[in-house]
Formats: C-alpha cells, structure tokens, sequence
C-alpha cells in the first residue's frame, strides 16, 4: 500500500481513501483518514439517521481553508457499483438522481469525495415526495446562543408532546439544535411545511419573547429563529452524526433530553464523539419504534387560517413561486416602495 491510498473497512466493505494524509480540518489536523475513521467509528448511529435518504455533499476540495466549497446534490458520474441512488424531484418540477444512503460506506465514499457535510432530505428512496421525518430548526439570531436554543428546544418538545408526538433534539453543530420527529410518511412537503408553521407559530404565541416566525431577518431580534422552511422541498439539515464545516471538526450529536442543559456545542468533534457514542449508546436509538400522525399539527393549521386568518409563509428565494404564498419582499423595501 503507498503512502497515497489508505482503505478503510466499514460493514464488511472496503473502501479506497486516496490523499489519507491530506488536512481536511487545519486548525485541529484532522485528515481525511482520521475523517474516514470516524464515519466507521459511528456507522450504526449515522445509518439509523440516513439511511435510504438521499443526500447532497457539502464539498471542500482544499479541505476547510482551502478556498471554496460547492454542494453536490445530482450523483456525479464514475459512481462504485455499490453506491445506490434515488431520483427526486426540485421545486422548479425537474427530475435527478441523488447519491442515496444505503449502507455505512456510502459515508467513507463522501469523504472520499472530500465531502465535509452530509444533509440528507427527510424522505426515503422508495416514496421521495412523502417525508417521513418531520424537523424543526432553532436558530438563534444575534443576541442569543445555544442557552437560548436548548431552552426553545425543551418548550417544543413540551407542545410536541401535548400533540402526542415524540420528539428527538441534535445539536447542529453549530449555535442551534434540531428537532426530529419520525412521521408517517403520507403527507407532502407542502402540508410537512405548513404543520412546522402551525407549530412555530404556536410556539411564538406561547413564548413571543424567545421564539420568532419572521423570515424577515430584520424582524427577528434576539430570539430563536423557528426555521420552517428547512421542511421544505430541497431544504436539509446536516445528519446526526455528520462533521460540519467548522474550525474544530465539530459534530451534529444526537443528545437525550435529560443531558441536553449540560451539554455544548465545542463537546462533540470528531475526536470525542466515538468514545461518547461506545460509553454512552446513540440518544436516537428508539427513533423510528412510533412514527407520529401530523393529525394535531395541521387542525392547528387550520384553525389559524379559519380563526387567525394567518395563511402560508414565504419561500425561500430559489423557489418558484408557490400557491397562496405572500409577495417575498422585505418589509422595509415595501414600506420605502408604498411611500
């Protein structure tokens, strides 16, 4: 074996890591082997969050400093035989096939392919315009942080319970956590996205000094984002599991709810997250045992509409324009246009 090429076994397969010795991540060395590693390290926990999903790679060529970075979403040519994918359909109508997870390698192959991010959609291979997984993105805007971001996240889950679902929260890597809640897969994006509305607008209604609906950055100040449109078509969130693209290789981290106010962001890397994962077990382990009805969700929908005459939310801007949906403009450019 030279110097150039590494492989590394996941699952029974073997798989070809050209450059091993290449630094994907500079300010803490971790290189594309050790990146390798780490997706074999915690195959059992990444597969349970996608697999049959299709993906897009985040991709860094130069590793994270090394210039730019670009998004794979169609399958590039010269696939392995073994790697699968699924074809889906983008907001604009159009068809393609996307890279689909069906076994752990398919990771080691992203790295491989210098692939720093896995995002998957929240669907799986056999039904890829039906969600089976709805999630909820909480984002804090400048003024608040991750304090604020777990606090958001224990009273979402508080209303998700009341509507009988049983939500799963994962850092993001960054300053925020996602929620997760496996569904049954027979409702579209369209009513996916409009029960995440109905539920961050009751959040806002509960809690309007924490939580914010606004797409309007500049109407948002210092609360959480409730990202509703990471529901929607084409939009992802990074897997549990999956590195991001950040100084110290952190991890998007499953997390139980009882150790969420004790954890941080800095805690999970790819350093740590192994050890944490053999000592502790995966905290998303029990996440596919009941998926939930959006039954409660959209009669909340509803009722905004019939009683609130609270409709759709804008898209975001690389979508066509959608049924029912409000003028994207921003509320200060409107206000200078109507003067």
């Amino acid at each position: 074996m030279s110097s150039s090429e590494a492989f590394v076994t996941v699952a029974g397969r073997r798989v070809r890591i050209s450059s091993p010795e290449k630094v994907c991540y500079p300010a803490v060395g971790v290189t594309k082997l050790e990146l390798a590693e780490y997706y074999a390290a915690v195959a059992e926990g990444l597969l349970r969050g996608l697999a049959g999903r299709p993906i897009a790679l985040h991709r860094f060529p130069g590793g994270l400093d090394g210039g730019s970075s670009f998004y794979t979403k169609h399958a590039p040519k010269g696939l392995p035989d073994w790697v699968q994918t699924a074809e889906v359909t983008f907001p604009s109508g159009r068809t393609g096939r996307e890279v689909c997870v069906t076994e752990p390698a398919t990771a080691l192959w992203a790295v491989q392919m210098n692939a720093l991010e896995l995002h998957p959609w929240p669907v799986r291979r056999e039904d890829t315009d039906h969600p089976d997984e709805l999630r909820l993105d909480l984002d804090p805007q400048p003024g608040t942080g991750f304090a604020e971001a777990v606090e958001a996240a224990t009273e979402a889950r508080a209303l998700l319970t009341e509507l009988g679902m049983a939500p799963f929260v994962k850092t993001s890597g960054g300053r925020g956590l996602h929620l997760l809640v496996r569904i049954e897969p027979r409702w579209s994006f369209i009513d996916t996205r409009r029960a995440v509305i109905a539920l961050a607008r009751e959040l806002e209604r509960r809690r309007p000094e924490l939580f914010t609906t606004s797409w309007w950055k500049e109407e948002r100040g210092a609360r959480i984002f409730a990202d509703f449109n990471q529901m929607a078509r084409d939009r992802m969130l990074a897997a549990a599991y999956s590195t991001r693209a950040e100084p110290n290789a952190r991890v998007s981290m499953p997390v139980r709810w009882t150790d969420l106010p004790d954890v941080a962001p800095d805690d999970f890397t790819v350093r740590t997250v192994p050890a944490l994962l053999a000592s502790r077990g995966d905290a998303h382990e029990s996440i596919d045992e009941a998926p939930a009805t959006l039954d409660a969700l959209l009669e909340m929908a509803e009722r905004d509409t019939r009683d609130r005459g609270l409709g759709d939310l804008p898209y975001p801007p690389e979508f066509p324009k959608m049924p029912g949906e409000p003028k994207r403009v921003q509320p200060s450019k409107a206000r200078h246009e109507a003067d």
